[in-house]
């Protein structure tokens, strides 16, 4: 399926720079530390990881990290990054979180920021997650909201919301929440296919597997511009889930 991802990488590229977007770096990037150091993780995954942002800032922290993300301009980039930062940066493979290219048991930690949304097959994904995962090891996410992926696209422009059929001005709209679908979504020249999915689609995969969630919250801005924290104060727009594998026996399937 066509992603957009390769079409759009040079203007991701552009567009995240060195910091990200206004919410990684004012919303996200500091809860999302936080748990990596809370972790006590040495060896991680950074699934979905397009130009190494993050990926270099868990290096930073010290920890061997490996980048994954399925398109090769966006990796390329990574490697870049990362040589310029000179020895212990992070290194960078090609690869699909339905097929990682890493050994059974083989990390501490899989961190997957803003990526859950972009795969389609979200259950080989989780399967891949749990198989590279050590015994106690944790998968870090920070996804859009459920509620945020259910916005008409039709609505979604210069905020949360305009006009919307007989909704009042500035209101909040959440249609067909429950319905699975994928949808395009594009801005300074990025155009890229997310996937909509209710919250229990992202749960309870992952319970089945014995999983257990061991932090969750809905991070909001605490500094920026007053406009873009009224902005993302308005309406859920992300959600940060820790989960931890179990320490021994089998892990049940999907």
């Amino acid at each position: 399926m066509d992603t957009g991802w390769d079409r759009s990488a040079d203007a991701w590229i552009a567009d995240m720079g060195e910091r990200g977007d206004f919410a990684r770096e004012h919303i996200l990037d500091t809860p999302m530390l936080e748990r990596v150091r809370a972790s006590g993780a040495r060896v991680a995954l950074d699934l979905g990881c397009g130009e190494g942002r993050f990926s270099r800032l868990m290096a930073g922290e010290g920890l061997d990290v490996t980048g994954v993300d399925p398109t090769r301009a966006l990796v390329r980039e990574a490697s870049r990054r990362a040589q310029q930062a000179g020895p212990g940066g992070a290194r960078f493979l090609t690869g699909r979180a339905e097929a990682i290219p890493l050994q059974e048991d083989s990390v501490d930690l899989v961190v997957a920021y803003l990526c859950l949304m972009d795969i389609e097959d979200l259950h080989a994904a989780y399967g891949e997650i749990i198989r590279v995962l050590r015994p106690g090891g944790r998968l870090l996410v920070a996804n859009l909201s459920s509620f945020a992926t259910a916005m008409p696209r039709d609505d979604f422009a210069n905020g949360w919301l305009r006009q919307h059929r007989a909704a009042p001005p500035g209101a909040f709209v959440c249609e067909d929440y429950h319905a699975t679908r994928s949808y395009w979504v594009g801005w300074r020249g990025i155009r890229v296919r997310n996937w909509h999915r209710p919250m229990q689609d992202y749960l309870a995969p992952l319970m089945r597997r014995g999983m257990t969630l061991t932090h969750f919250a809905e991070p909001v801005p605490g500094d920026g511009p007053h406009e873009l924290v009224s902005y993302y104060r308005r309406a859920p727009m992300f959600v940060l889930m820790e989960w931890q594998k179990p320490l021994g026996g089998d892990i049940p399937g999907p």
